[in-house]
């Protein structure tokens, strides 16, 4: 902690990321408006007193829906982490801890996803599934699992070789008693690394997914169709594309800067650990 405190740029990023996830959750009682209330005479309106940032096409208040939408965005992105973990992760340590067979088959699995381009890859998912938030997220997960599967294999494969599994193995402990009390422990902080770094490229999939309208629907807010919402109305509101844009951009920065902290915190306890 002491480390990752040290830098200043992921101190920052986790503070606006904490300041998010309070809006996010807290946006029914902080929003000024209704999100979902359209007043047609008031539609492409520029920011004012009543109306901070302006109105969309429908007449409904930009920020409201910008915070409403905070909501959807980073729960969408959790949920598109948390399944690429599900996946990759009892995946990896399988591969690792197995080898053989199993590492080759899973192997070959997770590199023909990782040889599709992945918005491509996403978009053929949600044709067959179809249009939605969740069927959009678990897409995402999909082509994101390949991130952690090979984290958690090599970190596995690195594990296996240590003189306590080798202990354990003596005393009779059985394989799966071994991977959860021994590799399992050491395989998630990288994959911890992983996933906050994942939870940014989740952020700006969910907003083009969304833009493309095969995200949410309809009137549910979210950065990404605001986003194509004001790329609709570009010639006569250009002001529109500015509230989601930047906080897509800064909040993908916000969750890399907070990897990048996490990622020297951990290398500098790790050297701290061989040193000693």
């Amino acid at each position: 902690m002491r480390s990752f405190l040290r830098h200043r740029s992921a101190v920052w990023a986790t503070a606006f990321l904490v300041a998010l996830v309070i809006v996010a959750l807290a946006a029914p009682l902080l929003v000024p408006h209704d999100p979902d209330l359209q007043v047609v005479r008031d539609r492409l309106q520029g920011p004012s007193r009543e109306h901070l940032l302006g109105t969309d096409d429908y007449g409904r208040d930009v920020l409201s829906r910008l915070m409403v939408g905070a909501r959807m965005s980073l729960w969408a992105a959790v949920q598109a982490v948390g399944i690429a973990i599900l996946i990759g992760l009892p995946a990896g340590v399988a591969a690792g801890y197995v080898g053989g067979w199993c590492n080759a088959i899973l192997s070959r699995v997770m590199d023909a996803l990782m040889s599709a381009p992945s918005l491509v890859l996403a978009l053929s998912i949600v044709a067959v599934l179809g249009p939605g938030i969740s069927k959009a997220m678990l897409a995402i997960g999909v082509v994101m699992s390949p991130r952690i599967f090979r984290m958690a294999r090599a970190t596995t494969v690195d594990v296996r070789s240590e003189t306590y599994i080798e202990a354990a193995v003596a005393v009779g402990s059985t394989p799966l008693r071994i991977v959860m009390r021994n590799i399992v422990p050491n395989v998630l902080p990288p994959v911890v690394l992983v996933s906050s770094v994942s939870l940014g490229g989740a952020v700006a999939a969910e907003a083009s997914l969304s833009f493309l309208g095969l995200g949410v629907r309809p009137p549910t807010a979210s950065w990404g169709s605001m986003l194509s919402t004001a790329a609709s109305n570009i010639s006569l509101a250009p002001h529109l594309i500015w509230p989601p844009g930047l906080m897509i951009f800064l909040t993908v920065l916000a969750f890399t800067y907070l990897g990048d902290g996490v990622r020297r915190a951990m290398s500098k306890d790790r050297s701290s650990v061989v040193g000693a």
